[in-house]
């Protein structure tokens, strides 16, 4: 699968599609693929801060528990409440119902340090490889 365009990517296999100042934040098609049957979503509390690179909650499959990581510093303003009761919105729509949270970025210039779509093709394509 090809990745969509417009979006950023962490090595980590999370998504990050800009709206203005904010972000809505994901997981990839490779990393819900990975998983397989996403079972539960613990997402954080709005107002929490995300820090880039750690851990801002957990999504648990029939197969493991994997951490979520931050592609940005922000504070997060609106979480997927319908994660709760169906939380295979996941695997299903992970660039679209499936989105987990929304941040109001620290600083717009953080976006510079992720995957465009062709590096994150590139990171799936090798990993799939091994």
């Amino acid at each position: 699968m090809q990745q969509p365009e417009g979006l950023f990517f962490t090595k980590e296999h999370e998504w990050l599609r800009l709206e203005g100042t904010e972000a809505v934040i994901g997981i990839t098609d490779f990393a819900q693929e990975s998983l397989g049957d996403v079972v539960f979503v613990e997402l954080p509390a709005p107002g929490t801060e995300v820090v880039a690179g750690k851990p801002f909650g957990v999504v648990e499959s029939n197969k493991s528990v994997s951490d979520l990581f931050g592609p940005v510093n922000g504070r997060v303003v609106a979480v997927n409440d319908a994660l709760a009761n169906a939380p295979e919105a996941v695997n299903r729509e992970p660039y679209g119902a499936g989105w987990m949270i929304r941040i109001a970025m620290t600083s717009p210039d953080d976006v510079k340090a992720l995957l465009d779509a062709g590096q994150y093709q590139a990171l799936v394509d090798s990993e799939r490889a091994r």
